[in-house]
């Protein structure tokens, strides 16, 4: 039995926390991006796609760095919103939530767009026939079929977001209790002395739940692909 400390629970459950409400925010953006590029040509499209995927390509320090320039209590948008709002990102766990879904947005949309590109516009266009509205064509056609493929973005950048590090520390840092993902914790671990059972216990908890989400995404992609194909 693995015996899980008070302060690794913390990690643990703020990981989760951070990952849920960025896959959740995130995901109506990844939605509508997603459709943006299956279904409109326009100027500027590959430099959106290629914007789209660029923290995959970028070191993670970069992202993290850019999202304190733009976020930070001093940044041009993160000034604003903490004068007039009162929301701040900045060392908070709000903005290792905002790190995460950046980081594991381009993870979300891919497997939407493919699922969206996969679908027969001629059922979307059957409906338009038959007087519906755009907003509905998309309700009640694209989105339901493209479900499975919205499902397996969503875990995949659950999955992401559990085992992101790079960014969220650069942007949040390190606070126990505020900002301390279990990514984050298995790095201070490891550079304390009797800390490597601690580092132990929060890498195997990370390898399972990263696995428990690539095996829900296969399975939801290869739902998406058996019902595209009617079986």
């Amino acid at each position: 039995m693995i015996e899980i400390s008070p302060t690794e629970w913390t990690a643990i459950l703020l990981s989760l926390r951070v990952a849920v409400i960025a896959t959740l925010v995130a995901t109506p953006f990844g939605i509508a991006l997603a459709w943006l590029l299956a279904r409109r040509d326009f100027w500027g499209k590959s430099l959106l796609d290629a914007a789209v995927h660029l923290p995959l390509v970028l070191p993670p320090v970069v992202t993290g760095y850019l999202l304190l320039l733009t976020f930070g209590r001093r940044g041009l948008v993160g000034g604003w919103l903490a004068d007039h709002l009162g929301i701040v990102f900045a060392f908070r766990w709000t903005g290792a939530a905002l790190a995460c879904g950046v980081m594991s947005f381009p993870l979300l949309v891919r497997p939407i767009r493919l699922s969206i590109e996969a679908i027969d516009q001629r059922l979307e266009q059957a409906a338009e026939t038959l007087g519906a509205a755009p907003w509905r064509v998309f309700a009640t056609v694209t989105l339901p079929l493209a479900l499975p493929g919205v499902l397996a973005g969503m875990v995949l950048g659950f999955a992401k977001a559990i085992g992101e590090f790079g960014a969220t520390i650069t942007f949040v840092s390190n606070i126990p209790g505020e900002t301390q993902t279990i990514s984050s914790a298995i790095y201070s671990l490891i550079q304390t002395p009797d800390g490597d059972s601690a580092a132990a216990r929060l890498v195997v908890i990370s390898i399972v739940l990263a696995l428990g989400a690539l095996v829900a995404a296969e399975w939801f992609a290869r739902r998406a692909t058996a019902r595209l194909h009617g079986q």
